[in-house]
């Protein structure tokens, strides 16, 4: 996709990622512009796809999801109905934050948040049930250093 944002568009996303519950009056004013324009912009961003969607972001430990692992996955599998069962297993997952197919010696990285390790281990149980997979490293994390959905607008 080619859009084409200039600095005011990057100042009103910048301000959106910060707080998107904001008004656009306070938005306008936090980037030097009025709320029409805003509005106008805005709108324009979100129909080039360039702003996805409006979400919230909740606290996972206070909603009891404390363990954060990180989990590689080897397969020797890479046929068309394989990694469409793959797909399909992990979408069905809630507790899947992330998955990432990569280069190099591993397949494929999930990130995956639970509230401990026996719910960890249910979600590895299922996952092996329903496809085969040759080599899965879970990696837990002690502690998160720096979490964020902010995108970089300057480069």
């Amino acid at each position: 996709m080619d859009v084409r944002l200039d600095a005011l568009d990057r100042k009103i996303l910048s301000e959106l990622q910060r707080d998107a519950d904001q008004s656009l009056d306070d938005i306008a004013r936090a980037v030097g512009s009025s709320k029409t324009p805003v509005w106008n912009r805005v709108r324009k961003m979100r129909e080039a796809g360039v702003i996805r969607q409006t979400t919230a972001l909740l606290d996972a430990e206070a909603l009891g999801l404390e363990a954060c692992f990180f989990v590689l996955i080897r397969t020797s599998e890479h046929e068309e109905e394989w990694q469409r069962r793959f797909l399909e297993a992990l979408n069905a997952r809630p507790e899947v934050l992330e998955a990432h197919r990569l280069a190099g010696d591993i397949d494929y990285i999930l990130k995956v948040l639970v509230p401990n390790a026996r719910a960890y281990d249910r979600f590895y149980q299922a996952l092996i049930s329903e496809v085969r997979i040759h080599n899965v490293t879970a990696l837990l994390s002690m502690e998160e250093i720096k979490s964020t959905t902010a995108l970089p607008l300057e480069f």
